[in-house]
């Protein structure tokens, strides 16, 4: 039998390899073909269901299949501020924002709360609306309370947008079942990791000098510079990735339909409403996920009929 040579198998999309600067992802690009393209819930858990294939082109169409499914809960979001941006040669600038009259106490807990609302005037010239929110944990069964901040495109009037300053903001008035959405997540943390798990390089002969979990060199003598295709030790998981073009297959607001016996493992129960994902997500149990309108504008499809969900205890 031939050997097969597999010097690495760590792709070189992703360069460098570091960690992320906090536990969620900051989302540089957002739709412009509905008003609030995104949102955000925690990452539950995963369980399978069988469901009624209707994807067009489909080998199994009109057939049940196993699907593997995603949960992710999402309670309200609710809005810190609204802000108006003017475009610069350097990026955006933040020409000033208002504040909501009615801020959560919990918030104290990330940010230092204004005291008095002012009266802000509104500038004339600006290029982009966004709504700063924040999540409200503490409705979850999550130990936390200390809710988490980021800012979403906002593609409407400024009318309709201060609406939106005094009140609740619920997945259902985002995303519809069957819509492709993108997720923006922080991947599981795996810290400092040689190049055998990092990056599949094959464990050297037992008659190899010195090391044997590490690559044979470092590359050629000319040019004297160690090139950075050349599998290294270093940071492994705990970054930021983005998946494109995710089917969102259901969403309800009653946790007693996906509730699992003794709750989900690491997690516990679903309170509030909820979104079930085809396959599976970047991050651990608890994490923030970041929704967001698929941007690559893939066609909706329409949202499969279920006929099984497991609820089985995964303890």
């Amino acid at each position: 039998m031939t050997r097969s040579s597999k010097p690495k198998s760590g792709s070189m999309q992703f360069w460098h390899r570091k960690r992320a600067k906090r536990i969620y992802p900051r989302v540089r690009s957002f739709s412009k073909n509905a008003k609030i393209p995104g949102f955000a819930g925690y990452k539950v858990g995963m369980t399978h269901a069988i469901v009624v294939d209707n994807r067009q082109h489909s080998a199994t169409k009109g057939d049940k299949i196993f699907t593997p499914i995603t949960i992710v809960e999402c309670p309200p979001l609710k809005t810190l501020s609204l802000r108006f941006y003017k475009k610069t040669p350097y990026g955006l600038k933040l020409l000033t924002e208002i504040f909501s009259k009615k801020l959560d106490k919990e918030l104290g807990r990330k940010i230092k709360l204004p005291k008095k609302t002012k009266e802000i005037k509104i500038p004339e010239d600006y290029d982009e609306l966004r709504l700063l929110f924040y999540t409200q944990p503490k409705l979850t069964g999550l130990e936390k309370k200390k809710p988490e901040i980021f800012e979403v495109l906002f593609n409407g009037e400024l009318e309709e947008a201060k609406n939106y300053l005094d009140k609740e903001i619920k997945v259902t008035d985002v995303f519809k079942p069957g819509q492709r959405i993108d997720i923006h997540a922080v991947t599981k943390g795996k810290g400092l990791q040689g190049v055998i798990k990092r990056f599949g390089v094959s464990l050297k002969s037992h008659k190899s000098e010195k090391k044997r979990r590490s690559t044979g060199n470092l590359g050629a003598w000319t040019p004297k510079k160690v090139s950075p295709t050349v599998a290294q030790k270093g940071q492994m998981g705990y970054h930021v990735r983005t998946e494109y073009n995710k089917q969102i297959l259901k969403i309800d607001s009653d946790p007693k339909k996906i509730n699992q016996v003794g709750g989900f493992k690491r997690f516990g129960l679903v309170k509030n409403d909820y979104i079930l994902l085809r396959g599976s997500i970047a991050g651990p149990t608890k994490r923030l996920i970041r929704l967001t309108t698929s941007i690559r504008g893939k066609k909706d499809l329409e949202a499969p009929e279920f006929s099984f969900l497991s609820l089985k205890s995964k303890q």
